[in-house]
């Protein structure tokens, strides 16, 4: 008599369980099927305060040398522009007219890109030696540039609310040497933006293409009487 062969059901039960691969979850899943993303994570991002401070020490110290700008070759000044860049795209005061608290006072210039106040078309002997200030009055609409030593020139403006950010600036008076007062024409006028500010640092662009960085040097310096 012809048996039939019967296949052992229990064993195949047995042979498929073992054939299954383990779970994806469990595999990848950590200690007691827990995992732990944080282990893996890299260093924490810092906050906007972190990289606005690095930012601002990278800039400073990298004008620092540069004698206000005036010893700055091409590739200084590009490499100048690239650090001012990343720090304005980091401004905490985006409406620096509405904060006179910080905009009002005396800021001296730290570095620029302005042939005409570095005086870069003269000997070095002829250039401004000792410290270039602005000081503006925001609530009163009013601002003066000055050198000091040797010559003591100055310059007083108007200012005129543009924008949230920006103002016209009508010169009205140059002071030659402390001593010699010429009245400005109407033509010598330009605008100014200011890019960046904050407690002791202000970056402004001029409308004709100028940087300035500028540190504060006099918080409660104003322009009474101007």
């Amino acid at each position: 008599m012809q048996q039939v062969a019967r296949a052992p059901a229990a064993q195949s039960t047995h042979n498929h369980r073992a054939a299954q691969p383990r779970s994806r979850v469990v595999s990848n899943a950590g200690l007691f099927g827990i995992s732990f993303p944080f282990l893996k994570a890299g260093p924490p991002k810092p906050s906007k305060a972190e990289a606005r401070a690095e930012a601002k020490q990278e800039l400073l110290e990298r004008i620092a040398t540069l004698d206000r700008g005036a010893s700055a070759t091409e590739d200084d000044k590009a490499d100048v522009e690239r650090l001012a860049s990343a720090l304005e795209g980091l401004n905490p005061t985006a409406r620096p007219l509405a904060s006179p608290e910080l905009l009002s006072g005396k800021w001296r210039l730290l570095y620029t890109t302005s042939a005409s106040i570095l005086a870069t078309s003269r000997p070095p002997f002829l250039r401004p030696q000792g410290p270039i200030y602005q000081t503006i009055d925001a609530e009163r609409l009013k601002a003066r540039n000055n050198e000091s030593f040797p010559f003591y020139n100055q310059v007083t403006a108007d200012l005129t609310p543009l924008g949230p950010n920006k103002v016209a600036v009508q010169f009205k008076t140059f002071t030659l040497f402390k001593l010699i007062n010429i009245t400005a024409p109407p033509a010598a006028k330009g605008e100014l933006a200011v890019t960046y500010l904050d407690d002791d640092l202000r970056i402004s662009r001029g409308d004709k293409g100028n940087l300035f960085v500028l540190d504060m040097a006099d918080r409660e310096a104003r322009l009474e009487g101007q």
